[in-house]
C-alpha cells in the first residue's frame, strides 16, 4: 500500500518529477520576497524548498525538502549520514527544537582512539569507518514531518530527481571533489560516484544512482527505509568491510528528541536557540549577556573597544564550554548558573579595557553545583520560521560512502573529547563532560537561531563553521541588533574569532588593519584564515516583506516568492 501511495505521489507531480537532464541553476545572493523565502548552501537546495512551498507546503516542508536536496548537491556537508538541530517558531507562539545529533555506537568506549601510551591517534577519529557516529538526519526529518503539510514522498521528489539525473557542478565543487579523491580511493571499500578517471571540472555532471535508490526507500518507508531493512544492512556490511562498529541495533534504536528551545532576552528581543547537546545556545547566551550592558552602539561597529569586548566575551564562553558542557543525559550541566546574569557579570569582572587577557589566566568559571556543516533558514507566508543546521563534521565526513547506498558517513566521533584536555580537529578542548560513552551524543557548536520582536520572527539565521559557529552567530546578532547593520552587511562583514585555546584571534580577509594594529598594541595576537562561517539570514522587515541574504563566502543562494 505504501508503495502505491509513493508511486501516486510521484505521478501527481508529473512535470516536476519527469524533468530530464542535469539541473542547471543561477546563484541569488539577495532576495526580497512577499510570501516565503529559503536560504541554503546551494541554489538547487533552496529551489527545492521554494518548490514545495509553492506546491502548498509550509516552512517545515521546505526545511525537509531542502535538507534532502543538500544531501545530493552539497556532499561536503549536506547529508543522510550525519545529524543536526532544528529550531522553529509557529504562528500560535509554539516554539520547538529537534535534536538529531549523532550518537556513539554501542561498542564505543572512552579510550577507543588512544594508543598504548594513552595518546590520541588523531587519524582514527577523523578518517574511515571507526570515526562515524550513528546517523541522525533521517530521524530528524521524520520528527519534523508532523509540523509539515505535504507527504514525505512529495518532499523527497526534488532530491531523487537531482540524484538520478544529476546536476552541474561549480568550480568550487570540482576543487573539493578533486582534493578528496585520494581519501575516497584509500578509505572506501566499493566504487563511489565522487571518483572518476579524470579530474572533475566546472560544468561536469554528478549523478548518484545509489543515493537515489536510498532516497526512494526513505520516501516509501519513512524511518524504516533508512534505519532498518536494505539500507541498514548496507551500513552494517560497510562497517564489517571497513572495521567500523555501527550495528543494526544501533541504527534501529536511534531516535530524535523534541526539546524546548533555550530562550532568553537580549535588549528587548527574544532569542530562541538550541539547548544541549548544542554548546551554541549556552555560548551565545553567555556572550550576549557579557556585552549586553555596554554602550557598543556608541563606540561603533569594528571599533577597537567593541571588538576587544567581544573577544573577551568569546574567550570566557569557550573556557566554560571546555569545562562544563556535554550530553545532559550523561552529565549534570549547570545550565542555569552558566547563563545567570550575576555569574556572567563575575566572568567579566577581570576584563580590563585596553589590555588583552591571557587564556592561561582565564580558566572556566567557578560553579558551585552538585568546520563542515551547513545551515538553512526558512520563513513561510503563514508565519512559520525554521532554522536548521546539519553536519558531517569534517568536509565529506569520514570520506566513507556506504557501499550500494550512496551516502557519506560522518566523522562526528572526533567531536567527543577523545582524550580529556586534548584538542579536536577544530582545536577545541574538552574535558570529562564530553568523554566518549555508548549511546552518548557528542557536544556540538551548531546554533540555529530565531530572534523575535514583539513575539513575531525578526531574524532567522545560522551558520556552519565548526568552532567558529558560535562566535559567527554572536557577531551576526550584535551586527543586526546593536549596530543596526543592514542584512547584507550583517552577513558579509569580515568576522573574527577567539576560542580560548589557542590564545589567538582569527580574522578574515578584509578585517580592518587599523583595528588589528590597535588591538595588537593591547597585547592580542592575530592569525589570518579563510572564511569564518557562511551565514544564511532571513530578515522580516514588515508584513509580507522578507529579505533573504545568502553568504558571499560560498555558492549559497536564496529562493522564494
Amino acid at each position: 500500500m505504501r508503495s502505491l501511495i509513493f508511486l501516486l505521489t510521484i505521478l501527481s507531480f508529473g512535470a516536476t518529477a519527469q524533468q530530464t537532464g542535469p539541473e542547471r541553476y543561477t546563484i541569488t545572493k539577495r532576495l526580497e520576497a512577499g510570501k516565503y523565502a529559503v536560504v541554503s548552501a546551494h541554489p538547487l537546495a533552496s529551489k527545492a524548498g521554494a518548490e514545495v512551498m509553492k506546491a502548498g507546503g509550509n516552512a517545515f516542508d521546505a526545511a525537509i525538502a531542502t535538507q534532502l536536496a543538500l544531501a545530493v548537491v552539497y556532499p561536503e556537508a549536506g547529508n543522510l549520514g550525519g545529524g543536526g538541530f532544528l529550531v522553529a517558531t509557529l504562528p500560535n507562539g509554539k516554539k520547538i527544537a529537534i535534536n538529531y545529533r549523532e550518537k556513539a555506537p554501542g561498542k564505543a568506549h572512552r579510550d577507543m582512539y588512544l594508543d598504548s601510551s594513552g595518546q590520541p591517534i588523531v587519524s582514527k577519529s577523523l578518517e574511515g569507518h571507526l570515526a562515524a557516529g550513528v546517523p541522525g538526519t533521517v530521524a530528524g526529518l521524520i520528527a519534523t514531518l508532523p509540523y509539515a503539510k505535504l507527504p514525505l514522498a512529495r518532499l523527497v521528489v526534488p532530491a531523487i530527481r537531482l540524484a538520478e539525473q544529476g546536476y552541474i557542478i561549480t568550480a568550487a565543487e570540482a576543487r573539493g571533489l578533486n582534493r578528496a579523491r585520494a581519501s575516497f580511493l584509500k578509505l572506501n571499500t566499493r566504487p563511489v560516484a565522487f571518483v572518476k578517471d579524470t579530474d572533475w571540472k566546472e560544468g561536469d555532471t554528478l549523478v548518484q544512482k545509489d543515493l537515489a535508490r536510498t532516497l526512494k526507500l526513505i520516501a516509501e518507508k519513512g524511518a524504516a527505509g533508512f534505519y532498518e531493512g536494505e539500507t541498514a544492512q548496507k551500513v552494517v556490511e560497510e562497517m564489517r568491510r571497513g572495521g567500523g562498529i555501527i550495528s543494526a541495533e544501533d541504527l534501529k534504536a536511534y531516535h530524535a528528541e523534541i526539546l524546548q528551545p533555550l530562550q532568553f532576552k537580549f535588549r528587548g528581543y527574544d532569542v530562541i536557540t538550541m539547548p544541549l547537546p548544542s554548546s551554541g545556545g549556552i555560548g551565545l547566551r553567555q556572550m550576549l549577556g557579557m556585552v549586553e550592558n555596554q554602550p557598543m552602539e556608541d563606540w561603533g561597529f569594528h571599533n577597537p573597544k567593541s571588538v576587544q569586548l567581544m573577544i573577551e566575551a568569546e574567550r570566557r564562553a569557550y573556557a566554560d564550554r571546555a569545562q562544563f558542557l556535554g550530553d545532559p543525559h550523561f552529565v549534570k550541566v549547570p545550565v542555569d548558573t552558566l547563563i545567570d546574569k550575576n555569574y556572567l557579570a563575575r566572568r567579566m569582572a577581570d576584563f580590563t579595557p585596553g589590555l588583552a587577557s591571557l587564556s592561561a589566566r582565564v580558566p572556566a568559571g567557578q560553579i558551585r553545583e552538585s568546520d563542515q556543516t551547513t545551515h538553512l533558514s526558512v520563513v513561510d507566508a503563514a508565519g512559520n520560521a525554521v532554522a536548521v543546521t546539519t553536519t558531517l563534521n569534517g568536509g565529506y565526513g569520514c570520506d566513507v560512502v556506504v557501499g550500494g547506498a550512496g551516502f557519506l558517513l560522518n566523522n562526528e566521533m572526533d567531536d567527543f573529547s577523545v582524550k580529556p584536555g586534548a584538542p579536536n580537529m577544530y582545536g577545541l578542548v574538552g574535558n570529562e563532560a564530553n568523554a566518549i560513552a555508548p549511546g552518548k551524543r557528542m557536544l556540538s557548536s551548531m546554533t540555529p537561531t530565531i530572534v523575535l520582536k514583539d513575539k513575531k520572527p525578526l531574524l532567522v539565521t545560522g551558520t556552519p563553521g565548526g568552532a567558529t559557529i558560535i562566535t559567527s552567530l554572536f557577531q551576526t546578532l550584535v551586527n543586526a541588533l546593536v549596530f543596526n547593520l543592514d542584512a547584507d552587511q550583517t552577513v558579509n562583514a569580515p568576522k573574527f574569532h577567539h576560542q580560548w585555546l589557542p590564545d589567538v584571534v582569527y580574522i578574515e580577509k578584509g578585517f580592518p588593519d587599523p583595528v588589528k594594529y590597535s588591538l595588537e598594541r593591547m597585547g592580542y595576537k592575530f592569525t589570518s584564515r579563510e572564511s569564518i562561517g557562511r551565514t544564511e539570514l532571513i530578515k522580516i522587515t514588515g508584513k509580507n516583506k522578507l529579505e533573504a541574504v545568502a553568504d558571499n563566502r560560498g555558492d549559497d543562494s536564496a529562493a522564494g516568492e
